[in-house]
């Protein structure tokens, strides 16, 4: 099994082990260099610099001046741009590990003063050459210097910064279209864990980001920085930060642009397939030679991603030499030369569709594209980069119950695109384990949520000072598991029906998905109940969660009946230390006997139900674990009872 069960692929669980267990780990400033040293200019570009500048190397005057700059360079600026539209122009030399980039992107200032220079970074291994704007006097070009930056943002652990001198400082909420040139190679490199003491087989499992002649992968910030970003540096070893950084990058970026023209070199059998940002394209191949013998022809494979809405990813971009292979009609197809291993998923997709079918739909809205990789898997969208010669059907179909939830579901908004899809997970558990083991399985994830939420008093928590509502959410604890264990309170609320009959209406396109509250409107009105008091406290804000305690339980037996016992009535009284409501379930039990109430709880507030009970009530249990809470979410107690 695959960290969580949705095997959502993040550097998380495995950096943390090693960081854990690192010895002797050296701070970002003491760890080995990649390339050059820190702040040596790789070279300089001004208007008045000759096109053959750029080959040469940097002179000392130059090194000098590029160190000075950069020690200049305040965290604010690196953080002020926000990237609106990426048009960009790769080619690629898989041969020799070569990327080419003719980089066109739109840049916006959402700092809080203008800015007289922009800073911008690519990966250490890639150098920039040049940097191009228009102007009222047509097409100038921006003058820079270039240093290496420390940053785990790239696999590298550094990254080449550009600081760019702008003639006319760029205003606070401006936008700036520049064009960039670059170059280098991508080469596989785990340096980034090795300096905090990871061991290379380790690092070299989750950091396998290349261009090979096997194949390109590139993940984008927070594994290689293979386009143009902005960001202040961030490092593995400093916590969760790191993490919470890679998803505020894309949160930050959701409404972005995005373009690729790409051009793939060859030898011999031209690639295949390209897939960027998840969505796939055939790539078409020209050879040079057409006489040549097919094994020693050169050629040039090309494919053309139009503008799209970049979403909330980083872009990534992967080159497959071998076609696809559809298993199961439409449902899913698998890039493999291990026939056992399409086997098993083949399996385990037939086995999670008719839950899939049962509550989002039909249908799939499209395949689920699965690329066989040794790598630690890494997820975008419908497209699964795993290494599928591991685990049996019924591990397969865990892992496929979230993936395939993508291929069925899909919304503009994170914490129901990714939630769903965890809550999928989740309803699989519960059908071939039980309902014990997906609440079970709940509340090991929602540990983490309740480190991650605000302490009650407002201070900062011991993991993040700040929540996020998850309309705004871009932590995995918050768009991942907290939106799972949302979906599963509203299924308790509304129903299964109307829970099932809301996604299908939504994901088949409400006129103003767009709108954060359109969610809550479709199931409304599936529901036929207000539920504004929920998503208020759940989804639009975020009020940590709840803190519940029983505070008094009073059984009463009731008058007998025609000589008989008419039950006991029994009283409980719960109170909500938290500032979440909670609705939660309250049960009485006598052995095989219950009877349950649904009770609600405002926030810093009590409230209480009356249960009538047929036998002799022995205990009583608040919540079963569906309901996140800051402590302990099941709150057992015993009764002894005199009976008259």
């Amino acid at each position: 099994m695959l960290c969580r069960s949705c095997l959502l692929v993040t550097l998380l669980v495995s950096v943390h082990l090693l960081t854990e267990n690192a010895v002797g780990q050296l701070p970002p400033h003491e760890a080995e260099p990649v390339g050059q040293q820190p702040g040596t200019v790789l070279f300089e570009q001004s208007q008045d610099a000759p096109e053959q500048q750029k080959s040469k190397l940097p002179s000392n005057a130059q090194t000098k001046k590029a160190e000075e700059v950069a020690l200049t360079v305040t965290d604010a600026e690196r953080s002020a741009l926000t990237f609106t539209a990426y048009d960009l122009d790769a080619h690629l030399a898989p041969a020799h590990s070569h990327l080419a980039m003719r980089a066109g992107f739109t840049v916006r200032n959402d700092g809080a003063v203008p800015l007289a220079r922009l800073v911008v970074q690519i990966s250490s291994s890639l150098q920039w050459e040049r940097f191009t704007t228009v102007d009222a006097k047509g097409m100038v070009t921006v003058p820079f210097v270039q240093h290496q930056l420390d940053t785990d943002a790239d696999h590298t652990g550094r990254a080449t910064e550009a600081i760019l001198m702008l003639s006319t400082p760029l205003a606070v909420g401006a936008s700036l279209e520049l064009t960039a040139l670059y170059s280098g190679e991508v080469a596989q490199s785990a340096q980034r864990l090795e300096r905090i003491g990871a061991p290379v087989g380790e690092a070299s499992y989750a950091d396998w980001d290349s261009i090979a002649p096997d194949g390109t992968a590139l993940r984008g910030f927070g594994s290689v920085l293979w386009y143009p970003v902005a960001a202040e540096p961030v490092f593995l070893g400093d916590g969760a930060k790191y993490f919470r950084a890679v998803g505020a990058t894309k949160l930050r970026q959701a409404s972005a642009t995005v373009r690729l023209r790409l051009t793939v070199e060859y030898v011999g059998d031209a690639p295949n397939d390209a897939f960027f940002c998840g969505v796939r394209q055939p790539l078409v191949a020209v050879s040079e030679n057409a006489d040549a013998l097919v094994a020693d022809a050169p050629g040039v494979a090309t494919a053309e991603f139009e503008p799209r809405l970049l979403g909330f990813r980083v872009p990534s971009l992967f080159i497959t030499a071998t076609a696809a292979t559809k298993a199961d009609g439409e449902v899913l197809t698998a890039v493999t030369d291990d026939d056992a291993a399409l086997g098993r998923y083949t399996a385990g997709a037939q086995k999670v569709q008719s839950l899939l079918m049962e509550w989002l739909g039909g249908t799939p809205l499209s395949s689920l594209n699965i690329l066989d990789h040794a790598g630690q898997p890494f997820e975008d969208d419908a497209l699964l980069v795993v290494p599928m010669r591991d685990g049996d059907p019924a591990a397969v179909a865990t892992v496929l119950a979230h993936s395939l939830a993508h291929a069925w579901f899909r919304s503009s908004h994170v914490w129901l695109d990714e939630g769903v899809a965890q809550f999928m997970s989740l309803l699989w558990v519960e059908r071939s384990q039980g309902r014990e083991a997906a609440i079970q399985q709940m509340q090991e994830q929602a540990n983490a949520l309740a480190l991650a939420e605000p302490e009650q008093d407002g201070l900062a928590a011991a993991v993040d000072a700040r929540g996020q509502s998850l309309v705004d959410a871009h932590d995995e604890v918050y768009y991942r598991t907290k939106a799972a264990a949302v979906l599963w309170m509203l299924r308790s609320v509304v129903g299964d029906d109307a829970l099932k009959d809301a996604l299908q209406v939504y994901r088949h396109g409400s006129k103003q998905e767009d709108d954060a509250k359109e969610f809550q409107r479709v199931l409304e009105k599936t529901s036929g109940k207000d539920l504004e008091w929920f998503f208020e406290d759940w989804v639009y804000r975020d009020r940590g969660l709840p803190e519940l305690t029983v505070i008094n339980i009073a059984p009463r037996e009731l008058p007998l009946k025609g000589g008989k016992s008419a039950g006991w009535l029994v009283a409980v009284e719960v109170r909500n230390d938290g500032d979440a409501v909670a609705e939660v379930p309250v049960t009485v039990r006598s052995g095989a006997l219950t009877a349950t109430e649904r009770l609600r709880i405002p926030g810093k507030s009590r409230a209480s139900t009356r249960i009538v009970f047929e036998g002799v009530p022995a205990e009583v249990q608040v919540n079963d674990g569906s309901v996140p809470e800051v402590g302990a979410s099941v709150h057992l107690k015993k009764l002894s009872v005199q009976i008259q």
